[in-house]
């Protein structure tokens, strides 16, 4: 996952109902019905929810007779944890590593 893919998995999920959009759905497969049911707003209103969640790739959709059924990508979601955790703690292979030194190894180089 690139930055600019990682961003926009990050901001589809910046939004609250979003993310109670995922909570629910990470109990499994759910139908637009039954998650309308968990919020105050129209169809078209989760139709757009929806579709930001799933540009970013992180929920599929089908369409099983007038309804459609929901999921989370989990590749997507695994690979989202994978880099956040990548990008938030200090590794060898760091962007900082083919630039330059990491702030960590700075400020214990530079330490008297």
């Amino acid at each position: 996952m690139n930055f600019q893919e990682y961003a926009k998995v990050a901001k589809a999920i910046a939004d609250p109902k979003r993310v109670k959009i995922l909570d629910l759905l990470s109990c499994g497969e759910m139908c637009a019905c039954d998650i309308l049911e968990h919020f105050d707003f129209t169809q078209p209103t989760l139709s757009h929810h929806i579709k930001v969640l799933s540009e970013a790739g992180l929920v599929v959709s089908e369409k099983i007779g007038t309804w459609h059924h929901y999921t989370i990508n989990q590749e997507v979601a695994q690979e989202y944890i994978e880099e956040t955790v990548h990008l938030l703690t200090h590794s060898d292979n760091c962007s900082c590593k083919s630039n330059s030194v990491c702030r960590q190894d700075k400020s214990a180089s530079t330490t008297v």
